[in-house]
């Protein structure tokens, strides 16, 4: 089925069937949803008028409102929508993001953090690598960068939930699956609270990274991801 709606009414029709409609009649004033989708109550009015003549939703108004019910051709355009959607954030997920950053000594924390059990338990667990005490820490040099890694933490990553020892409480953490210098499988670690600012990246792995790659500060590294891992 080709999209048809416009998408003020698609998103009136979409509210419709959050609020239940889609499954049962459910009653609702055009003044709620006005204020549900931010309109005036005239134009929410006016979209139900469009809807009903589109045969996308059933409606039977009484006193104190409406019983709306999203129909068979309202919940196939519904369902059209959702698998172009589907398809598009699908493709997005399966796309490498790549990115190159400076190495630089960091604030030396994560020797500290890496080596808790609570953490490490978590890395073997979802990763399938027992996680070296200690963080490669690259600072990332472009914009174009900064709007990839924004992009990247928008999509699902691996999970680290936070946990709590008789001393403090440790806050929870976002991986990604990553290969680093086209050569060492490791992860992207992105923590709740960080003292560090969008610019650096945290990187994790089953061995030195420092070592194994030879690497210094100032030296650039290669960074791989795949939200599909």
């Amino acid at each position: 089925m080709k999209l048809r709606l416009k998408p003020t009414l698609w998103f009136t029709l979409y509210t419709l069937l959050r609020i239940g409609s889609g499954a049962r009649a459910v009653k609702i004033s055009t003044t709620q949803l006005a204020e549900i989708l931010g309109i005036s109550q005239q134009s929410a009015s006016r979209h139900l008028r469009s809807l009903e003549r589109l045969s996308m939703i059933k409606r039977e108004i009484e006193k104190d409102g409406s019983l709306i019910h999203i129909n068979r051709k309202g919940m196939e355009a519904l369902n059209s929508v959702y698998h172009h959607l589907r398809r598009r954030l699908d493709e997005v997920a399966e796309e490498a993001f790549v990115f190159e950053g400076v190495v630089f000594s960091g604030l030396w924390e994560g020797r500290y953090y890496i080596s808790r059990e609570g953490y490490r338990e978590q890395i073997r667990e979802k990763l399938s690598f027992e996680p070296y005490p200690g963080t490669l820490n690259i600072r990332l040099r472009t914009k174009t960068d900064l709007e990839r890694r924004e992009q990247l933490e928008r999509l699902p990553g691996v999970e680290i939930k936070g946990f709590k020892t008789e001393d403090r409480s440790f806050g929870g953490a976002k991986c990604y699956p990553a290969l680093i210098n086209d050569e060492v499988e490791g992860a992207l670690i992105i923590a709740e609270r960080s003292g560090y600012d969008r610019t650096v990246m945290e990187l994790i792995a089953p061995v030195n990274l420092r070592k194994r790659l030879g690497l210094r500060d100032g030296d650039i590294v290669r960074v791989s991801l795949s939200t599909s891992q």
